[in-house]
């Protein structure tokens, strides 16, 4: 009777998880190729740039301070160190430094559109979008009733799976913009150690070190989502071959979810894999 055969409702309840997770995968695209001065419409930027000029005013000032702390050390004789070279290079930075200062924020959004376009031609039809093979679904229309209900039972343990998996992934997408965000009016205080000596300066290069993995991240996601539907979409594993065509199938959902949670643990991991991969 047509009352014990679950197939159909479990190829329903599948297609509509699949579907979920490629939508999922398409809106994280849409916002990995978006600068965050355009995230939300603007609104939060709006928040940033009302804050900005503050964090500029006061990493103007501490320009001013770093300069005199980065020439005291630098002069120990000034008979024989204050040579016009020398004078020569502390200008040349004290201006880079307020240069930096003035104008961060308009560097980074120059980096933010560049890893937009990037992450935009990466889409451009080079990933695929899940789905059940064909195979697979006729096998799943002709369980009989005891199969199918232990197919039902996993599959809905699976299809749970990949929804929490599916919005764990959006969150990870919108915690990259937050720390984005908060990191943008701290460079106005990162770039004002430029004007300092060795030291001092460090600390603009651990963070543009750290920008530049955060940034850079949305390729890395990009990449790993690409990957992970290319082995999604690969077939059966080569061990299933002696196994019955019902358990086949459930290997091969069992491999379409593991997948999906390595995508979204190498999503996870994207600023940490880049960090590495640029020895930032």
């Amino acid at each position: 009777m047509d009352i014990f055969k679950l197939g159909k409702k479990i190829l329903a309840l599948l297609e509509m998880v699949f579907g979920f997770w490629n939508n999922q995968i398409s809106l994280v695209f849409d916002m990995l190729s978006q600068s965050p001065a355009d995230f939300k419409n603007g609104d939060p930027w709006a928040v940033i740039e009302g804050i900005e000029p503050i964090f500029v005013a006061v990493g103007s000032s501490l320009v001013v301070l770093f300069f005199v702390i980065g020439f005291c050390s630098e002069s120990i004789d000034v008979r024989e160190e204050m040579r016009f070279e020398v004078i020569l290079r502390m200008l040349i930075r004290l201006g880079l430094a307020e240069w930096f200062v003035a104008n961060n924020v308009t560097i980074m959004k120059a980096f933010f559109t560049s890893i937009g376009n990037l992450v935009s031609l990466l889409s451009q039809g080079s990933y695929t979008e899940i789905s059940i093979d064909s195979t697979q679904a006729d096998i799943i229309k002709d369980l009989g009733f005891g199969e199918s209900l232990v197919m039902l039972i996993m599959s809905a343990l699976l299809s749970i799976i990949i929804i929490i998996c599916g919005f764990f992934m959006i969150y990870t997408v919108y915690f990259r913009f937050l720390r984005l965000m908060i990191i943008v009016p701290l460079g106005a205080l990162a770039f004002s150690t430029m004007g300092g000596n060795k030291t001092v300066s460090n600390t603009v290069t651990s963070y543009c070190k750290y920008f530049l993995s955060v940034t850079f991240e949305a390729v890395t996601m990009a990449l790993a989502i690409i990957m992970c539907n290319a082995f999604v979409n690969a077939g059966l594993p080569n061990f299933t071959g002696s196994y019955a065509d019902w358990a086949q199938t459930l290997i091969y959902l069992c491999e379409l979810t593991f997948s999906i949670a390595l995508t979204v643990g190498t999503v996870k991991g994207a600023q940490s894999l880049t960090s590495k991969v640029f020895g930032l």
